[in-house]
């Protein structure tokens, strides 16, 4: 039996996917599932860069504005919901496309990965959250270093959930999560797909990271983070562990001045970027789209991405 049909556009954030997917989907019947672990939550457009619906042009588009912020969303959940809504596409005669930077969510849905094994344990939980409370963030990511560099450095520090869940495989299995990710990545993928990152020359990629920063404060990203604040969103919660959320909450909370904030927006934002390349860059059958080697055209990048479609046999007749 042929296999499913499945394209993947990731990427660094601020690297031009969210434009790029739409105007593949309209030459491909495509519709996208947002692969973003924040665009998840309501009344959280401004900070999550989240496409608004004059941008999308017709193109459905699933897994945003899924829950509230007061909600967990975690891997499982998205994992879930992204194979029910791909299955409603496929029905539908339309190809999905899995847009986003989260490069965990797109190889939990591309390699179908088993979650069975991370049930997790109370006990040991508590405990790293009491370690946390009382010695910081940083002392909890020290132990993870110290068991699983890997995680480490894919794990954000103040990611504090994430940290936890990684300890505690750990300690429940005796081995890194990272080792077992690695072998549920070994798996061969139940679709036939093409896996696409979009990158920028990183001085570029920079550059426009600030001008997005600055765009958000523009926007009204303050006022955004106020009326979650208003509404009793704090800084332990997943869906304030955003970039944009967590500083300007620390602004807010009279931790850090207006600027201070901006600063370290930016770059937590450039480190972030730095992260997921590194992840992209360890992922096996990707095809690299550097912007630079298509004279930053968006319709040249268009085109490659058509004619690997067209070859792998998983584009449609073009609209």
């Amino acid at each position: 039996m042929k296999k499913p049909p499945l394209i993947i556009l990731a990427g660094p954030t601020a690297s031009g996917k969210t434009s790029l997917s739409v105007k593949l989907a309209q030459k491909i019947g495509g519709s996208i599932l947002s692969a973003d672990s924040m665009q998840v939550y309501r009344h959280m457009d401004i900070g999550s860069a989240k496409i608004m619906p004059n941008e999308m042009r017709g193109v459905p588009h699933y897994l945003i504005d899924e829950c509230e912020p007061e909600e967990e969303f975690n891997i499982v959940r998205f994992q879930t919901l992204a194979k029910k809504y791909m299955t409603e596409i496929y029905k539908k005669g339309r190809i999905p496309i899995l847009v986003g930077g989260t490069g965990f969510y797109i190889q939990s849905v591309l390699y179908d990965v088993d979650f069975s094994k991370e049930a997790g344990n109370g006990a040991i939980r508590k405990e790293l959250e009491r370690f946390a409370a009382e010695n910081g963030c940083m002392a909890l990511h020290q132990k993870l270093m110290e068991v699983d560099r890997i995680s480490s450095e894919t794990i954000h520090p103040n990611n504090v959930k994430r940290v936890i869940r990684a300890l505690e495989f750990y300690r429940q299995n005796g081995y890194p999560i990272s080792e077992h990710n690695e072998k549920e990545r070994q798996k061969k993928s139940p679709y036939q797909f093409a896996y696409f990152v979009l990158t920028e020359d990183r001085r570029r990629l920079y550059e426009r990271i600030e001008l997005r920063v600055d765009q958000m404060l523009q926007n009204g990203l303050l006022e955004e983070v106020k009326a979650l604040k208003a509404r009793g969103c704090q800084k332990g919660m997943v869906s304030m562990q955003g970039l944009g959320y967590k500083e300007f909450l620390s602004y807010l909370d009279g931790e850090l001045t207006f600027e201070e904030a901006k600063d370290l927006l930016k770059r937590d934002t450039r480190h972030f970027a730095k992260r997921q390349i590194t992840w992209f860059k360890r992922e096996r059958d990707v095809i690299w789209l550097e912007k630079e080697r298509y004279d930053h055209q968006e319709t040249a990048i268009l085109d490659k991405m058509i004619s690997v479609l067209e070859e792998k046999g998983i584009a449609h007749e073009l609209q």
